[in-house]
């Protein structure tokens, strides 16, 4: 095989944008394995697509590779080397080639090896997934990685079933670090169990401890081998990256596509490793085979969320259990790839504007996870709906965790801290002393308001939270609301928003919504009640735009404002010194999980952009184009008429830098 250096010359995966991933997690039935695979198959998608990498597959979840391996268990029959043939004709294009490796879940290997395997809670071996604590990490995962990069010349791998694979471990060693740690001789099985939380973070350290293992071990024998652990530093696993990894991805579900983008992107986005997300690029119901494959125009608005956070992009294809791909689909992702490369140059590895803060506690998640990781406990929700009503109603805003904004909470204006129980108190005192300086704070739920009520002066008329059915009334419109809440002490000076009636019907007794009161230079604005996962559950206007009201109250000026339609998600960026004023139109069945495919998504407009800004801009352009945008300028606005919004479309303001 040629060697990496007589070819052309292939982009690191921290300057890559737009790639295509396969893999077909190959089991006992692939017995002709690269038997359709061809040069002119893969050189057809390399120039179709032109992808700065491709990702395809080596060993999926049943442990088999699709490749003659030395080192791991290979597939039952070759044809030809497929992975020899994806690596050739990539290196000669001058396009990267990462594979799709399966970790920790790896059901071949536990079968040979049984000793391998994670121990249940019932003291069984666990037949899908590894231990973190064995040594399967030594005797097959890092060997073969460095097969893939000595013997392939493969540039890195996207490594599968890894955190959200991983589970709590009752093994030997497990038990032998719980007992160390707390003189303990039972391992506790149910949250209620002595020593609960004591044995789960033994867990979660002993994936971070595998992980910066193995990928320290990898790049000592092989430097420039980029690794990446799926899901890694994400929404999965909300802490600062520790390991080397060289890159975070994540492959989002492939329904509610839109919405998972928007939510994962904003767990990324503030992690400082290069990043991107996967869509899938078709659509059904888990489990069953009869699934379709997305439209051009499906697949644009999914990458469109992507690209408005400064994120890669790539997309999963299905890959046939030869290993042979299918061509039909490869002029729909030839016109995805041009969708996403003409917004390209004021797209990716824009950072984004200081503007709405949206408390991601990596405390809260894991004091309420029942897993190691993942959100799928369904702890997250209520942070997730008050993010969505939030952006639905147009404020731009970031997801930060308390790792994230150490020592930097005042750069954000606003704080909204969502339905969270736990906080380290450092970090709770680092957002009170912003808002003492000016900032603003929300605090939305019962809980939340108790963790700040002593430094914020708060007085509860009740003895706990109840949980039950209220109305909330705002702006002439009512909307029933279940959930946990409380009553504040309401002070003389006190703001009222909204009222709570225990009919759907404005009239009678009410208690205040939320409250807004001063702290120092900042506000302090109160809504004892859970909310966010009724807004999960199901959108409305009314909910919306009261919280939105709230954020306002505490002292919040948006730099963009939309009038002309609320199905406009916004995103403040910048990017070498012009402010990028992202527009995605919401529009479209995309959050109905009955409409897997769907070929329309209607336009928008006319819509009226008003940007607040420190001085009036040189000029302001419609991109991706060259049109130039006329605005008005008066007391430090600009007021711009965009006449038609499609997909996606980005306001360049060009002038504003000192």
């Amino acid at each position: 095989m040629a060697t990496a250096s007589q070819h052309p010359a292939r982009k690191r995966r921290a300057d890559s944008f737009f790639g295509i991933h396969y893999d077909f997690h190959a089991r006992e039935d692939c017995t002709e394995v690269g038997q359709r695979v061809t040069r002119t198959m893969i050189e057809r998608l390399v120039t179709l697509v032109r992808p700065d990498y491709l990702q395809c597959d080596c060993k999926g979840h049943p442990g088999i590779s699709s490749y003659p391996t030395r080192v791991g268990t290979p597939a039952p029959g070759f044809v030809r080397d497929q992975l020899a043939i994806w690596r050739e004709v990539t290196a000669a294009h001058g396009v990267a080639l990462y594979v799709h490796y399966s970790g920790v879940w790896d059901a071949a290997a536990i079968a040979a090896h049984p000793d391998w395997a994670r121990i249940d809670e019932h003291g069984a071996s666990d037949p899908h997934n590894t231990s973190v604590f064995g040594p399967y990490v030594d005797e097959l995962l890092i060997p073969q990685l460095i097969e893939l990069a000595q013997d392939y010349a493969v540039d890195g791998a996207w490594i599968d079933g890894e955190c959200w694979a991983t589970a709590q471990d009752f093994g030997a060693e497990a038990q032998r670090r719980f007992q160390a740690a707390t003189g303990l001789d039972r391992l506790p099985v149910k949250r209620s169990d002595p020593g609960f939380a004591v044995h789960a973070e033994i867990c979660r350290q002993g994936f971070r401890d595998y992980l910066q293992h193995y990928v320290d071990a990898v790049h000592a024998v092989v430097p420039d081998f980029q690794i990446c652990s799926n899901w890694a530093y994400s929404s999965y696993m909300p802490e600062l990256p520790t390991a080397a990894v060289d890159f975070l991805s994540g492959d989002y579900p492939l329904n509610n596509s839109v919405l998972a983008a928007r939510f994962e992107g904003r767990c990324l986005q503030h992690q400082g490793r290069p990043w991107d997300l996967m869509a899938w690029s078709f659509s059904g119901s888990w489990g069953n085979p009869a699934n379709s494959t997305k439209t051009v125009v499906q697949l644009q608005q999914e990458a469109a969320m992507v690209l408005a956070l400064g994120g890669g992009f790539q997309l999963y294809v299905k890959q046939n259990r030869d290993g042979s791909i299918r061509e039909w689909v490869l002029p729909i992702l030839a016109q995805v790839a041009t969708f996403c490369r003409a917004r390209q140059r004021w797209c990716h590895q824009a950072r984004p504007v200081p503007q709405v803060a949206v408390l991601n506690s990596v405390a809260d998640f894991y004091a309420r996870n029942d897993r190691l990781f993942s959100p799928w406990s369904g702890h997250t929700n209520g942070m997730q709906g008050v993010l969505h009503a939030l952006l639905d109603g147009q404020l731009a805003c970031d997801l930060v965790t308390e790792q994230q904004a150490a020592e930097r909470a005042g750069d954000w204006p606003v704080w909204v801290v969502p339905e969270t129980a736990h906080l380290d108190t450092a970090f709770r005192d680092q957002i009170l002393a912003a808002v003492r300086a000016g900032a603003g704070l929300v605090l939305l739920g019962p809980e939340a308001v108790e963790l700040f009520a002593t430094g914020c002066g708060l007085a509860f008329t009740d003895d706990a939270a109840q949980e039950d059915t209220r109305f909330l009334h705002h702006q002439d419109c009512l909307t029933g609301l279940t959930g946990r809440r409380r009553t504040v002490a309401r002070r003389r000076g006190d703001q009222v928003i909204g009222q709570l009636y225990p009919k759907d019907e404005a009239y009678g007794p009410s208690q205040p919504a939320a409250l807004v009161r001063r702290h120092g230079a900042g506000r302090v604005v109160v809504a004892p009640l859970s909310l966010g996962a009724c807004y999960a559950a199901g959108r409305r206007h009314v909910l919306r735009d009261w919280l939105v009201s709230l954020v306002r109250a505490a002292g919040h000026q948006p730099l963009v404002e939309i009038t002309g339609s609320h199905l406009v998600d916004v995103t403040v960026m910048r990017k070498q010194g012009d402010l990028l004023i992202n527009l995605i139109n919401m529009g479209g069945p995309h959050a109905d999980d009955r409409a897997y495919v769907f070929d329309e998504i209607p336009p928008l407009g006319p819509l009226t952009i008003t940007l607040t800004l420190p001085r009036r801009p040189q000029r302001i352009m419609l991109r991706p184009g060259r049109r130039s945008l006329p605005f008005r300028w008066r007391k430090g606005r600009a007021v711009v008429t965009l006449d038609r919004l499609e997909v996606h479309a980005i306001v360049q303001v060009e002038g504003l830098q000192s």
